[in-house]
């Protein structure tokens, strides 16, 4: 069976922008990449269940940074671009489509604004609301202010916003009109830099990755009060490792049973067990094959894993054991240029 994926990446080197891979499951292989759309340093893509792909997009005007969004109907290949939605200061990190109120939600790292776009009948995007963060952490080399690197929807359809700058998980209400009402905020450990989070509904938990602390919080979340509190902090690297670390993407297994962390600069992904009561135990660590992978996905069955090292520019294919959560090398050094982000297609 053929499964495909959108590759969102850097566009410092060689990379044109937007590619589509390919997953052979009976061949055990990635193959055939295909740029599939250009755009200026797509790092982060998704695609709605209208076939629109949304890529982050970062430009010029008048030799100054324009960034925003690069929409595309992906019907036809290469993808047909139609529209953009570009304002002054550099392209945000992450885009998601929330598909029962037809809107699009960014962060934007560099700016400190989270945005809400709403989904046009053509697929094109107005914004109806944007907040900025405000503040700042402990350490200087990415905590000089606000950086908001997630924002995506709770199980109960809040928002909700990782602020790596701030060290500050914030919780948004949306109304169906696109606006944002801010419920609440939950505040991390001092230069813990939170960058993704992912929620399990059968613990009633979320798992908070923070980049700059190599670690992941497991966080209790009330959606009654819609407020998070504290219950366990691990590491996702070994306590020797002296050198530098971000602990990049985050993904938990369809049966909530595994959650796995990316780390760049350890250059790997660990595995941990999902225990009954929700909190984690490290049972596994596994090379990346390459230099600072940022992101990683589950395939369709979640059998194979598929893990994008940006500096290399390569990825890696791995198969995943269910029962044991335990990844195993199945090809290494497939040339995707400055992949960051891996998305399957609808």
């Amino acid at each position: 069976m053929i499964e495909t994926f959108l590759i969102g990446t850097y566009t410092h080197k060689s990379s044109e922008g937007v590619y589509e891979l390919q997953l052979d499951t009976d061949k055990k292989q990635l193959q055939n990449l295909e740029l599939v759309g250009r755009a200026g340093n797509p790092t982060y893509v998704t695609e709605s269940k209208a076939h629109k792909v949304y890529a982050i997009d970062a430009e010029s005007e008048d030799g100054k940074k324009i960034g925003g969004l690069k929409i595309f109907d992906a019907a036809e290949k290469p993808f047909k671009e139609l529209g953009k939605t570009l304002t002054p200061g550099t392209s945000p990190a992450y885009v998601t489509v929330d598909e029962a109120r037809q809107f699009v939600y960014t962060a934007n790292y560099h700016t400190g604004i989270v945005t809400v776009y709403k989904i046009e009948s053509d697929g094109t995007l107005t914004t109806t609301d944007t907040a900025k963060h405000t503040g700042a952490g402990p350490r200087p080399e990415q905590q000089d202010g606000p950086h908001p690197h997630f924002s995506d929807l709770t199980p109960d359809n809040r928002l909700v916003v990782c602020d790596l700058g701030n060290d500050t998980v914030y919780l948004y209400d949306v109304s169906d009109d696109g606006k944002l009402t801010e419920h609440s905020r939950f505040n991390c450990a001092r230069g813990f830099g939170p960058r993704h989070i992912v929620f399990n509904t059968d613990k009633n938990v979320a798992y908070l990755v923070g980049e700059l602390g190599s670690g992941v919080a497991v966080l209790d979340y009330d959606a009654a009060e819609g407020k998070f509190s504290l219950r366990q902090s691990l590491s996702t690297i070994p306590s020797d490792w002296t050198a530098h670390n971000g602990a990049a993407a985050v993904r938990l297994s369809t049966d909530q049973h595994y959650l796995y962390v990316s780390n760049r600069g350890f250059n790997s992904i660990a595995t941990f067990k999902v225990e009954v009561n929700g909190e984690l135990t490290l049972i596994d660590q596994i090379p990346s094959e390459g230099d600072f992978p940022r992101d990683f996905n589950f395939n369709a069955d979640e059998k194979f894993v598929i893990l994008v090292n940006q500096n290399t520019d390569n990825a890696t294919l791995y198969s995943r054991n269910a029962d044991s959560g335990k990844l195993t090398l199945v090809q290494k050094d497939f040339t995707v240029p400055e992949g960051v982000c891996v998305a399957p297609t609808k």
